[in-house]
């Protein structure tokens, strides 16, 4: 049996990062992130700052962006796309279970 580590950092702790560290921690390259910055899917801190800068949290984001990339073979529209639909799919799951806990249980 072989013992796996894995490095864990929470994402809370860190500072703004760079495009390049972006790059770096997920495995895109740097014109992906910034096609997915212009379709929307990365939204920068500063939308003014001459070099985007993002909230840590979007180090998942593009890691995900990266293997989805990787097993489906997906170019950067579909990824985008891609990307977007499950967005949306976790803020209605998140509505969702905030209605579920605000609303007296029923019994069938």
């Amino acid at each position: 049996m072989k013992a796996r580590f894995t490095e864990v950092q929470w994402l809370e702790s860190h500072p703004d990062i760079g495009l390049s560290d972006l790059s770096e921690l997920s495995g895109l390259p740097e014109d992906e992130l910034r096609a997915l910055l212009d379709f929307g899917v990365l939204e920068p801190v500063d939308a003014q700052a001459r070099e985007p800068r993002f909230r840590a949290e979007y180090i998942v984001t593009a890691r995900r962006a990266s293997r989805l990339r990787a097993d489906l073979d997906l170019n950067i529209e579909g990824l985008a796309l891609v990307l977007k639909l499950m967005a949306q799919m976790q803020a209605l799951e998140a509505q969702l279970h905030a209605l579920r806990a605000r609303s007296p249980a029923t019994e069938d």
